[in-house]
């Protein structure tokens, strides 16, 4: 028995590592923001509305750029069997936001599982086992893994290209870039080609050869336009307008600019914190590491020349880095008795327990990131049973804080997110509640407010770092329903604690 137990750890024992913690991620912060919002909504309106288009959230909320739905069809597939057990069972939608999720977190691992098995069989055990430390120690990764952003989809493709590309199978590697360049992000073009001239260059693939992952391209342009264009009803292939909106109208300026040298000043640091100066000293110290290095950093360059910036945007590149810092760890640990490296593998536990600690802070302000979510939350927990029905608006920052339609309860609930309603009008229409930024809006009395994260400062005491908050979502109710009334609220000048009921401090300190 104890011989099969050492047999499963061994062969699963990292999986469960990686898997626990983006779990634990999951059950802490379920719910999600307004970059993940369209496939959160379609994966919800594909497993509650199936068939009925009419109803679904896309046509009234459309978004910026269109989307596609075939990684919210793939991973809705996967969940239905257990979301359906839950609704036999009248368990509340919430639910099926953790199933969804889960799923995507185990086909993010899975592809990750298959590039572990090569960087084992290229570079060793102990590669891996660094590999997969420095991975745990770093909060981005595993946090995202779970999120369903587009970017999240096309991670598990470009995961499978680079565990291809280890294995030595090119032209594999190249069709899982296409798939993810066509369907999921445009801007993976900024990987593919990098990848795509080293591997020509090197005399890795020929250009005939390469030709023929053009059956490819006119695949996944068929098949999204074939899939899309029904979703959407008008013929569409949204990686184009994507592309067309971000690249030649240059329009995703519209929402922030950083300079040239963010990502390698700002972002990179912060996701790969440990590995950020180890990744440099494996290039240093394996020269093998350079043929997957050097198309990474021509991507997050390349990628450096758009204005709008942010990190998720440069999350398919982390495994590489995380692969050449692992070589670097490990190197450092096969030369700890000499002197000079012993000195340098100290700094090395030093990094990790610093990754570690970060890690913890990031953890901590993305739990309180979420604010309108855990408000709706608080207000289904404070049921009125003499109510027929409850009138629910959330406006537009609510909306994109912290809720989807997973977030919703049926009857007697009904929500509203109708956009251009002024101050003025809201008194005049028949809202029960309102989940609103604003805590003075004529017509309704603040009930309670929920704080959300506003700053780290840094403080000359201990400890050395403090997480601020500040009033985010106030919960407001109709002065003109007496139930609401005559209820004991919380008031806006008291604060929640859990998010439920009780009531919290201010301030959090680490």
């Amino acid at each position: 028995m104890a011989g099969k137990s050492e047999s499963f750890l061994k062969l699963y024992g990292y999986d469960l590592l990686l898997g626990s913690i983006a779990a634990f991620y999951v059950f802490a912060a379920p719910y999600t923001k307004v970059e993940e919002s369209f496939n959160v909504q379609a994966m919800h309106d594909i497993l509650f509305h199936r068939h009925h288009l009419e109803k679904y959230d896309h046509f009234d909320f459309p978004g910026v750029v269109p989307r596609t739905f075939i990684g919210a069809f793939f991973v809705s597939i996967l969940a239905s069997p257990v979301v359906a057990a839950m609704s036999f069972a009248h368990l509340p939608k919430i639910y099926s936001l953790y199933v969804v999720r889960l799923v995507l977190g185990c086909i993010t691992l899975f592809t990750l599982r298959f590039l572990r098995e090569q960087i084992r069989k290229k570079f060793g055990y102990q590669v891996e086992a660094f590999f997969v430390i420095l991975t745990a120690s770093q909060f981005h990764m595993l946090f995202y893994c779970t999120r369903p952003l587009p970017n999240v989809f096309a991670f598990c493709l470009v995961n499978l290209a680079y565990g291809f590309l280890l294995k030595g199978s090119f032209y594999a590697t190249l069709r899982c870039l296409i798939i993810s360049t066509i369907i999921f992000r445009c801007d993976i073009l900024l990987l593919l080609a990098p990848f795509g001239l080293q591997l020509l260059l090197t005399k890795s693939i020929s250009l005939w050869k390469a030709m023929k992952c053009m059956e490819t391209v006119v695949f996944c342009i068929g098949l999204t336009l074939l899939v899309d264009s029904v979703m959407w009803r008008r013929l569409l292939w949204p990686e184009f307008e994507v592309f067309w909106f971000n690249s030649v109208l240059n329009r995703s300026s519209e929402w922030g600019t950083h300079p040239f040298h963010w990502y390698f000043t700002s972002a990179l640091p912060r996701s790969l914190l440990d590995s950020y100066p180890l990744f440099v000293l494996g290039v240093l110290l394996d020269r093998r590491i350079s043929f997957y290095i050097l198309p990474a950093l021509s991507f997050v360059l390349l990628y450096s020349k758009l204005p709008h910036k942010e990190l998720r945007f440069i999350i398919s590149s982390i495994p590489i880095f995380n692969l050449s810092a692992a070589i670097a760890a490990s190197r450092l640990y096969n030369n700890r008795r000499k002197r000079f490296w012993n000195l340098l593998y100290i700094g090395l536990l030093g990094l990790i327990l610093g990754s570690v600690g970060c890690t913890l802070i990031f953890f901590m302000a993305s739990y309180e990131n979420y604010p309108s979510g855990y408000a709706l939350k608080a207000l289904h927990g404070n049921m009125l049973n003499n109510l027929n029905e409850v009138h629910v608006h959330i406006d537009t920052f609510s909306a994109i804080n912290g809720i989807s339609r997973f977030g919703e309860n049926d009857y007697p609930w009904r929500y509203s997110k109708e956009e251009g309603i002024s101050l003025e009008e809201f008194q005049n229409q028949n809202f029960t509640f309102l989940l609103s930024e604003r805590s003075d809006i004529k017509g309704f009395k603040c009930l309670f407010t929920v704080n959300g994260f506003s700053r780290v400062r840094l403080q000359s005491r201990f400890p050395p770092i403090s997480l601020e908050k500040e009033p985010k979502v106030f919960v407001l109710g109709s002065i003109r329903n007496a139930e609401i009334m005559d209820r004991s609220w919380p008031l806006c000048n008291a604060i929640l604690r859990d998010h439920s009921n009780s009531f919290y401090i201010e301030k959090y300190n680490y």
